[in-house]
């Protein structure tokens, strides 16, 4: 024995009926129980009629005589013309007393739980018949049973409950006599004792399945659904979901009550207590393999599947007058069990001040009524406060059989979260540690079940998700250096790098599937105008996992924006320096929003572009050392231009080229005038735990002052009048068999900056082309400094800086 059921979707028209023959047919062997739902929508759709009907709205009609229609329609598609005369007068006359029906609670005005049993009863009425005539006409040996002969339940009209010893003494009376090899039953449907329709809660066919099989003893039940089996999560809110292959009763019990749509909670337990198994399987692709759910604990994975209930509301009762008195729980769900709201989640502080319990959101303010009145009398005399209620909440749950044996799960649940800005609101883990659930806001559901999902299911990859402001020449090599590398991460790091987001000065545009980087500049001239605090509101809105800004502007607007980013947990990555060299009391609160927030703020780039400078430094202080110096060569430009001047050459000349190279800041006075220097050494003195602000620094400027007035042209027109004072820079130094070098000094908590004469026996001497050095003296490194050296300015070793610290971003 062997019982099939198929749901809504499976049934929904004649060509997917034609399907389930085909699999039923396939099944010839074993005698067959087969549990129909009604067709696709149809139950929705009588039960809007029904309520139309209550209101006084006569397009009750309208509505039914569309389903008759259909139904109708249904019959012609799939039954031969000499079998559709008696099938389709039977959906007339059914829908016939539908509209009976109706009228009937169109002039009473008066939709009662029985009568609406009775109207959504049609829907399985109707498919199984027109199933089973057509299983019939081809070739099936075939018969139709009515399940409110077989299938007792009490009075409790919408979610009756089954009287199991009757029903399965009228199962075993009537298979006995039965010997048809298929028979068609309607799921959903049951009757009482005086023959009164009654259903089974909706989702019920699966149950129908279910209570067959158990008082059959069936040798296995399949629930043919429109999905591929159980998944590891929900696949529309989850791309990587994987199908689950087995389950045992218990994990498909948590899953389904927290959420999981393929089966219906209540069909486990009957097949549990007799051992027999359940397979999900897809109507629409019948050859995959599904998901059987028995006793046996897999092997692999320790988390089963990740599940979610939205539309929750936590109801929280609290109050000074509860602490060592009994009983006020009791209480409390007493009164919500007596007005039949159903309690999903309960969590109790250990100081026994507060309750808090979640319910369906609907019930929310019918639950507040109630409770308000239960404790009326402490409420009033202060010892408990009125009930709180919050809404726009949700429940995600991990569920596994196999936590119970592996510690440390719920830290890795909330830390999870926590890192990607998710906050629970509210902790429940039963005792068996089956399954974790946490309370969540409803707008991050989609980000928590896919951030609970990569740390999880380590199969799948990490996800990082880029909003990149500048698309200019560091930008552009960043997005091709991104695209080159894309491949590479997912298949050797498990990580995904997507740009979702690209902002420029006066475009910007979004794609949440990931900016195709072979045409990103396409992508760009169609997007809408820019706008900075639109930019920073859609990507909060879109609140997607592992999010991160990357600034590669020199826009002080952007770089003031940093502490709105940070509070809906995004990670920043800046190249722009502006942000870490502005005041110490702005730094200093984005280092700590960084950290209450739990995300990353990475700026290795402000100091020596792709060198490790600003890492080399922290990794110093982590590890217990303490800075008593720092000397450097932070200018890959002055370098440059230093190492290129010789006086042949105008010195004008030299930082035109040293512009058009890329190795300038977009106004190159940034960089001649020290600005950028004292900017990087600040930062260097800030991150080694200096209090230092910038009017602190000493410049000693070797520009004239007369170049830095007005603009680029103007600079550029006023160093060559100036050409006599660079080269006398340049011969004093030479004479000397010196070398010209601008370099940044801190040390015993002052710093300063200044073109200085390098003898050759010094580390800066031999620093040619663009290249920065840093010296770090320290209590370990004393006489002989620790040394980063290298290339410090370009396009290409800034971009690959930054792109440096978004991976870190992902690996923290």
């Amino acid at each position: 024995m062997q019982v099939l059921k198929f749901g809504g979707t499976s049934v929904a028209n004649a060509a997917n009926i034609k399907k389930v023959k085909d699999i039923v047919f396939a099944k010839k062997g074993d005698r067959t129980v087969v549990v129909v739902s009604a067709l696709g929508g149809v139950t929705d759709l009588l039960l809007e009629c029904g309520t139309l009907a209550a209101r006084g709205e006569s397009c009750y009609k309208t509505a039914l005589q569309k389903l008759t229609d259909r139904h109708l329609t249904t019959v012609k598609e799939l039954l031969p013309l000499n079998n559709q005369s008696s099938v389709l007068s039977f959906v007339m006359q059914q829908f016939n007393e539908v509209e009976d029906i109706c009228n009937g609670i169109f002039l009473l005005q008066d939709f009662t739980d029985r009568t609406k049993d009775r109207i959504l009863s049609y829907g399985e009425l109707i498919s199984s018949q027109l199933i089973a005539a057509f299983f019939k006409a081809e070739g099936l040996n075939s018969h139709w049973v009515d399940s409110r002969k077989i299938i007792r339940t009490n009075s409790d009209y919408g979610k009756a409950v089954v009287d199991f010893d009757k029903t399965a003494q009228a199962f075993e009376a009537f298979f006995a006599q039965a010997d048809e090899a298929v028979l068609v039953l309607p799921g959903f449907i049951a009757a009482d004792e005086k023959g009164n329709t009654t259903t089974l809660g909706r989702g019920g066919s699966d149950y129908t399945a279910a209570i067959a099989g158990a008082a059959l003893n069936a040798a296995v039940v399949e629930i043919w659904t429109d999905v591929s089996g159980m998944m590891t999560a929900d696949p529309r809110l989850v791309a990587n979901a994987k199908a689950i292959r087995q389950i045992s009763y218990h994990e498909a019990m948590e899953l389904s009550h927290f959420g999981a749509k393929v089966i219906y909670p209540p069909t486990i337990q009957p097949l549990m207590n007799k051992n027999i198994p359940v397979w999900i399987k897809n109507t629409f692709a019948p050859e995959d393999p599904g998901t059987v759910i028995h006793s046996t604990h897999r092997n692999g994975d320790i988390i089963t599947g990740i599940s979610s209930i939205n539309k929750l509301a936590l109801l929280s009762l609290e109050g000074s007058g509860m602490v060592g008195i009994p009983g006020f729980s009791r209480r409390l769900f007493e009164a919500l069990a007596a007005n039949s709201i159903n309690v999903i989640l309960i969590t109790q502080a250990s100081s026994e001040h507060s309750i808090c319990v979640g319910v369906d959101e609907v019930l929310a303010e019918k639950a507040k009524a109630i409770i308000d009145q239960a404790f009326a009398f402490e409420i009033e005399r202060g010892k408990v406060n009125p009930l709180v209620i919050e809404t726009g909440l949700s429940i995600v749950a991990l569920v596994g059989d196999k936590m119970k044996s592996h510690p440390g799960i719920s830290g890795r649940m909330f830390s999870t979260l926590g890192r990607n800005g998710v906050n629970v609101r509210a902790i429940a883990q039963g005792s068996s540690e089956r399954n974790i659930s946490a309370v969540i806001a409803t707008e991050d559901i989609k980000k928590a079940l896919n951030v609970l999902h990569e740390e999880f299911f380590e199969t799948t990859f990490k996800q990082v998700n880029l909003f990149i402001a500048g698309t200019g020449n560091v930008g552009g090599k960043l997005l091709a250096q991104i695209a080159q590398q894309q491949a590479y991460l997912q298949q050797n790091l498990l990580l995904q790098v997507r740009v979702v987001g690209l902002a420029n000065s006066r475009k910007m545009a979004f794609n949440d599937d990931g900016v195709d980087l072979q045409n990103w500049k396409e992508l760009m001239a169609e997007g809408e105008a820019s706008d900075l605090h639109r930019f920073i509101e859609v990507m909060q809105e879109k609140n997607l996992r592992n999010s991160v800004f990357v600034d590669i502007t020199a826009n002080e607007s952007v770089a003031m924006a940093y502490d709105k980013v940070f509070e809906k947990s995004i990670s920043i990555v800046a190249c722009n320096k502006i942000a870490c060299s502005s005041s110490y009391s702005y730094y200093r609160k984005l280092k700590d929003a960084a950290r209450d927030h739990n995300v990353s703020f990475l700026f290795e780039t402000n100091v020596g572009a792709s060198l490790p400078i600003i890492g080399t430094l922290n990794d110093l202080l982590r590890s217990g050392d303490r800075i008593t110096k720092i000397e450097a060569v932070l200018s890959g430009t002055l370098n440059f231009v230093f190492n290129n001047y010789n006086g042949e050459r105008s010195f004008a000349e030299v930082v035109r080229q040293a512009q058009a190279e890329g190795y300038t800041e977009p106004d190159p006075r940034l960089d001649l005038s020290g600005k950028d220097v004292m900017r990087k050494i600040m930062i260097l003195a800030r991150e080694a735990g200096e209090h230092l602000e910038m009017d602190a620094i000493t410049n000693h400027t070797f520009m004239p002052e007369s170049c830095m007035q007005g603009s680029v042209d103007v600079f550029y027109r006023e160093m060559e009048k100036q050409e006599d004072h660079f080269k006398a820079l340049y011969e004093e130094a030479a004479a000397a068999g010196k070398k010209l070098k601008f370099v940044a000094l801190f040390e015993d908590g002052k710093a300063s900056v200044g073109l200085k004469h390098i003898d050759p026996a010094h580390d800066f001497y031999h620093l040619y082309g663009k290249d920065n050095i840093v010296t770090f003296y320290t209590n370990r490194y004393t006489d002989q400094p620790m040394v980063v050296k290298g290339a410090g300015a370009g396009a290409e070793v800034t971009a690959s800086g930054v792109f440096a610290d978004i991976i870190r971003t992902l690996r923290a």
